[in-house]
């Protein structure tokens, strides 16, 4: 049978019930300075501050930790932990300026310690940010080896916002390649591999100088020429593409997206695939499949952007409200 993600432990579905009960109870708003300027659900969270608006993502590496304690390598997770919110941050239109990180392990450990701050020194650097804090728990009655996430500050003038609310019919999807699957759908992958007797030390069969487990450890990129490429085009929306795979994009607009030339998967994702005989709406609702992140804008403007970074035009905006990727609905 086709495994899925909800077999793997995670209902995406359920998820999106469970955090509209949770937000339906969030209903208090400050009003003046800090007054929220988005409702949740955003890839970030703006608040008034003058001229500009801050803006907040929070994140996590999420079970790739669990591959990185059975590599035994923490190098890159903090770059990951980075990332996933630097890029949330992007797709508002927003520059990081400052990064807290929350550790919650079973026992300390120096040489982990040690290991996830040069992932998370790389991470700022990449992303031309400061760490200016964060926190450290020792929990041994309720964490099995640790957690890692993150909460980052940006900040955005207000008539630089993107929100998707510019998205017209006709619009191009830009896509930007990833480096692999980052750091989402790490319960599939690890199901994947353990049903099908993979170990992550196996030589990876598409590049046997590399391990299973290296591919796998492969941070997630960082997207910070986003930052020129709205300066210097026209862009009507961003799009982070993580947990949920092209669902993201339908927090953009209620318009639809036809997605008829996708971008190439690296092959980490065609070993998933078939090692899991995964059917393809599966892998496209779970994971970004080689596209880690979409600029929306006017056709006219895809020799500017090309300029400014890698990628191609992938599919365009359409009425209605599907999500379709080679004819198949994903969302």
């Amino acid at each position: 049978m086709p495994v899925t993600y909800a077999q793997s432990g995670v209902d995406i579905l359920a998820e999106d019930k469970a955090i509209a009960a949770l937000v339906k109870n969030l209903t208090y708003k400050r009003s003046g300075i800090g007054r929220p300027l988005t409702e949740i659900g955003h890839y970030a969270g703006l608040i008034d501050f003058g001229e500009y608006a801050l803006a907040l993502t929070t994140d996590g590496v999420g079970s790739k930790v669990i591959i990185a304690n059975e590599m035994r390598r923490w190098d890159t997770i903090g770059i990951d932990c980075i990332a996933m919110n630097v890029n949330d941050l992007l797709a508002i239109g927003a520059e990081p300026l400052a990064f807290v990180d929350y550790i919650a392990v079973e026992k300390p450990d120096e040489h982990i310690m040690a290991e996830i701050g040069r992932g998370l020194q790389r991470g700022a650097e990449i992303s031309r940010m400061t760490i200016v804090g964060g926190e450290t728990a020792s929990l041994p009655d309720m964490v099995r080896g640790l957690d890692l996430a993150g909460t980052c500050l940006g900040a955005v003038k207000k008539s630089d916002i993107i929100t998707g609310e510019k998205i017209e019919k006709g619009d191009v999807l830009f896509g930007l390649p990833g480096t692999g699957v980052h750091s989402n759908g790490y319960s599939l992958v690890r199901n994947i591999i353990r049903e099908s007797g993979l170990s992550y030390r196996d030589p990876f069969p598409y590049d046997e100088t590399k391990t299973t487990g290296d591919i796998l450890l492969t941070p997630t990129r960082i997207y910070m020429e986003v930052l020129d490429v709205i300066k210097r085009c026209e862009v009507h929306g961003l799009a982070h593409i993580t947990g949920g795979g092209l669902r993201k994009l339908h927090r953009l607009t209620k318009l639809g997206f036809d997605i008829d030339d996708p971008l190439q998967p690296q092959d980490i994702f065609k070993l998933l695939q078939e090692k899991g005989n995964v059917e393809d709406v599966e892998m496209y609702r779970t994971f970004n499949m080689g596209m880690g992140f979409v600029i929306v804008l006017p056709e006219g403007e895809v020799n500017k952007v090309s300029r400014l970074t890698d990628g191609r035009v992938v599919g365009t905006v359409v009425k209605g409200g599907d999500i379709m990727i080679k004819g198949l609905r994903v969302a």
